[in-house]
């Protein structure tokens, strides 16, 4: 079988591994006290741009969603984010079961639109009868997004004007940043650090065998924010486990290096289904391919292929999604694209 269901399916970069396994036997502090997460929050922190930033270390993209998301907001208040922002689609209700409202709104391409976040805030501030109603605390928004597509500097640093102006943190999911940051775009790290006032580095589907660093710059915000990690269930005892992990992931810029090579071949993967004819349910420039397939070519090729349904299209066609990883070989690309290619 090929594998493209997702870009978590294997276990970490060699160099990972192998710097977990130098350092095996020693003792160390516990719960991110370690003289590795201090290095690894240091370096975060030079590759931002924010030396005044904190740094924490989580153990999953849920997890961690959910304890920031509750660290950012007051009892009465919700979160924004577009209608197919991860935190609405995919989290099994995780931010409402911390009792908080999840606020969507019309996006394009997956992204938040800022003229629709700007128009809701404006109408809700004016609505006279916003204290019956959920109160937006937060906006949430992911870079790649639920469809792998980015923003661009120009629109992050929009959303980031209209959250200022109305005095709501800017959150930014980056579970799957490192192939965003290696696509062709405007958008670095440096700018998220400036244009938002919480977010997080994937390192689960980048490369690590688990773990999320989340980067504070609003020093303001998420007041006891190690208690909420532990009530979340997101701290981990042996947390310089987790540091050594980013320690190496951003060393000799690791992080993005590897992310490039999901990129080229997620590329590669939809020129040839554009080469065949199949239509592409949006044109994402980072690792995730969309595509609406003929249901007779989706059940062929899942004798050979495992990849994610997305959703049905029509009687007879469904749009699947192919992921490919740090880790993805060209062969397997080469012989999905033969499948693809193949009438059956």
């Amino acid at each position: 079988m090929l594998y493209f269901d997702s870009d978590y399916m294997e276990g970490a970069h060699p160099k990972i591994l192998e710097r977990l396994m130098d350092t095996n036997m020693e003792k160390t502090p516990g719960y991110g006290t370690d003289s590795y997460c201090s290095r690894a929050g240091d370096m975060i922190r030079r590759a931002c741009g924010c030396p005044e930033a904190r740094v924490y270390f989580m153990v999953g993209g849920t997890q961690t969603n959910a304890a920031v998301i509750d660290g950012l907001l007051k009892s009465w208040q919700g979160v924004v984010c577009a209608k197919s922002g991860h935190i609405n689609t995919h989290e099994a209700g995780a931010i409402e079961h911390s009792g908080h409202k999840v606020i969507s709104l019309k996006e394009k391409d997956g992204k938040l639109d800022p003229d629709c976040l700007e128009t809701y805030l404006e109408k809700f501030f004016q609505h006279e009868n916003r204290e019956h109603m959920t109160e937006p605390g937060a906006v949430y928004i992911s870079h790649p997004t639920e469809y792998g597509t980015l923003y661009t500097a120009g629109e992050l640093r929009r959303l980031h004007e209209i959250c200022g102006q109305y005095h709501l943190p800017l959150y930014l999911d980056g579970a799957r940043l490192g192939y965003g940051l290696a696509a062709e775009t405007d958008v670095t790290l440096p700018l998220i650090g400036e244009c938002c006032d919480v977010f997080y580095i994937g390192g689960t589907k980048v490369g690590a065998l688990f773990g999320e660093a989340v980067v504070v710059t609003n020093e303001d915000l998420l007041k006891r924010f190690f208690t909420i990690m532990k009530q979340h269930g997101g701290l981990l005892a042996k947390g310089r486990i987790l540091g050594i992990q980013f320690e190496q992931l951003f060393t000799d810029d690791l992080y993005v290096n590897i992310a490039k090579n999901a990129v080229k071949l997620a590329q590669k993967i939809q020129d040839a289904l554009k080469n065949v004819g199949y239509p592409l349910k949006i044109q994402s420039p980072t690792n995730q391919i969309f595509v609406t397939l003929p249901d007779e070519k989706k059940k062929a090729l899942e004798r050979e292929v495992s990849f994610s349904f997305w959703e049905k299209e029509d009687e007879s066609h469904t749009t699947v999604r192919f992921a490919t990883s740090w880790a993805t070989r060209e062969e397997d690309v080469d012989q999905l694209i033969r499948l693809l290619e193949t009438d059956d």
